[in-house]
Formats: C-alpha cells, sequence, structure tokens
C-alpha cells in the first residue's frame, strides 16, 4: 500500500483550517502541487461556493490580528499581498492605535532630534501616516474621536 498526496481541495481545507487565506494567496501555495488531470481554479471556485473562502474573513481576520501594532498603510500592504484591496476604515482609529504602540515602546516624549527620528522611524516602518507620527510625538492624547470606529 503506497502513500498518495493529498488532493488540491484537501491541501486547501488543512491551510484554511489554520487560517483565513485568500484566493491569490491558495492559488499561490496549490500551485506546485497540481498534477495532470487536476483543475486548480475549480477547486478554488467550489471552495468559494461553499463559503470557504471568503475576502471579508481575510479582511477582518488580518485587521483583528495586526491593527494593534500595523497603521493602515502596512495592513493595506499585506492584504494587496494576498490579492485583497479593500476599504479598511481603519484612518478613524489610526491616532489612537499610532498613540498607543508609541506609548507601550516609549516611555518619554523625544529629547532631541536624534530620539525624535528614532520614534519617529519606528512608528513609520509599522505603517503610520506623517500627520499621525506628528501628532503623537508632539504629545497630542487622543480623545473619545479618535478610538471609535
Amino acid at each position: 500500500m503506497g502513500f498518495t498526496a493529498p488532493s488540491l481541495k484537501g491541501r486547501a481545507l488543512r491551510l484554511l483550517s489554520q487560517r483565513e487565506h485568500s484566493r491569490d494567496e491558495l492559488r499561490r501555495k496549490l500551485a506546485r502541487h497540481v498534477q495532470e488531470g487536476e483543475d486548480l481554479e475549480a477547486v478554488l471556485d467550489d471552495l468559494q461556493a461553499k463559503d470557504f473562502i471568503s475576502e471579508a474573513r481575510v479582511v477582518e481576520s488580518t485587521v483583528h490580528r495586526r491593527a494593534s501594532r500595523l497603521g493602515a498603510a502596512r495592513i493595506r500592504q499585506e492584504l494587496q499581498a494576498k490579492g485583497v484591496a479593500p476599504d479598511l476604515g481603519l484612518h478613524e482609529t489610526e491616532f489612537a492605535r499610532a498613540h498607543a504602540l508609541w506609548a507601550r515602546r516609549f516611555d518619554a516624549l523625544p529629547g532631541d532630534a536624534r530620539e525624535r527620528g528614532r520614534q519617529g522611524r519606528f512608528l513609520l516602518t509599522r505603517g503610520f501616516s506623517g500627520e499621525v507620527i506628528h501628532r503623537v510625538l508632539r504629545g497630542e492624547v487622543p480623545d473619545d474621536r479618535d478610538s471609535q470606529a
């Protein structure tokens, strides 16, 4: 009795059981496993028709996992890499999220230009906008309007 490789659908379901994947992600991951006579697009169509693949869940999952640590630009970039390009609506909470992340990382406002650059780069590399970074490093504090979403 020999070993038989899992079917494309079996591989896709195993990937989807670990976390949400977009159709493009599954296509890229499964493409190397396609055997002669198998139709990857038909498998993906079937999974999407049965709601195993959902762009809305991919967006929700990614935002849930990453929003506390990343700005809207980085999350959007991550989703685009997954083949999903939604309007996230994260800009309303961006300042509050940036301030919370900054407060966890740093214990004081920058005292000089070097420290200001270091703190600014920290937030910039996490995808927060220049305006938001400027507000955080100026010492502004989020109010109720900044944390509603």
